[in-house]
């Protein structure tokens, strides 16, 4: 872990945007930047985790100024350095305690892919609703996209879970269900040699974000298992859930 960049330092950001997940295909991107545009309705928006600007570009060419809140300074760097990124204001700092009320009144404020869970106990978590909602004007909405915690997965008596197997790179999870804690680990093997590197996580449950939510002060306005509003069910993996404040 970086020393002032966390688990997103200079190594992870260098590379961050060639990530093969699904998240930086142009349908996922442009669909999710529509979601939160119709959202902002001709607001500010708030991106906690801004990162390297995977949806604040898109966003902002719908028209939509967008402020961020992100503790890596190698990932912010890399979005200033893009076409419009530099337009993008970014307060350095943990999102689940740093302000950026100066920027606001923000009709939006949100959270993608996971990142909820980069904060990695309950009262980190509870500590960013609070935080989005005082950033919020009334009528604004708070969005996070967050996976459903994959337990079925978990037979009983065994606490980790492999989700990538190949012939120079491993992944697997390790969960510890009396905490919620759990980390991603990854052992890749390059030029002959051996790299380890672990993340840690907090998984948590969409009834216990409604609750954090409420104690924000935030009311469920809906919830969809993914950003073209599909419906959210018990076999969902994923959902986006957004709340509003009265």
């Amino acid at each position: 872990m970086d020393d002032t960049d966390g688990y997103f330092g200079e190594r992870v950001a260098a590379t961050y945007d060639e990530s093969s997940t699904d998240m930086f295909e142009r349908d996922v991107v442009e669909t999710t930047a529509d979601f939160l545009a119709q959202l902002a309705d001709g607001g500010r928006a708030l991106e906690l985790g801004i990162g390297t600007g995977r949806i604040a570009l898109p966003l902002t060419r719908r028209g939509v100024p967008v402020h961020g809140i992100d503790m890596s300074r190698a990932m912010v760097s890399r979005l200033h350095a893009k076409p419009g990124g530099a337009a993008i204001g970014v307060t350095i700092g943990d999102f689940a305690t740093a302000r950026a009320e100066d920027e606001g009144p923000f009709s939006l404020a949100y959270l993608l892919f996971n990142t909820v869970m980069n904060l990695t106990t309950q009262a980190a978590q509870v500590a960013c609703f609070r935080n989005a909602a005082a950033h919020l004007e009334p009528g604004g909405c708070f969005v996070v996209e967050v996976l459903v915690p994959e337990l079925r997965r978990l037979p009983y008596g065994q606490t980790v879970v492999p989700y990538g197997v190949g012939e120079t790179r491993w992944s697997f999870d390790i969960y510890d269900v009396a905490t919620q804690a759990t980390t991603s680990n990854y052992i890749e093997v390059v030029d002959g040699r051996g790299e380890y590197r672990s993340i840690p996580f907090r998984y948590v449950w969409p009834s216990e974000l409604d609750l954090m939510a409420q104690l924000a002060g935030l009311r469920l306005r809906e919830r969809w298992e993914g950003w073209k509003r599909e419906p959210f069910t018990g076999e969902s993996r994923r959902h986006v859930s957004v709340w509003e404040k009265p």
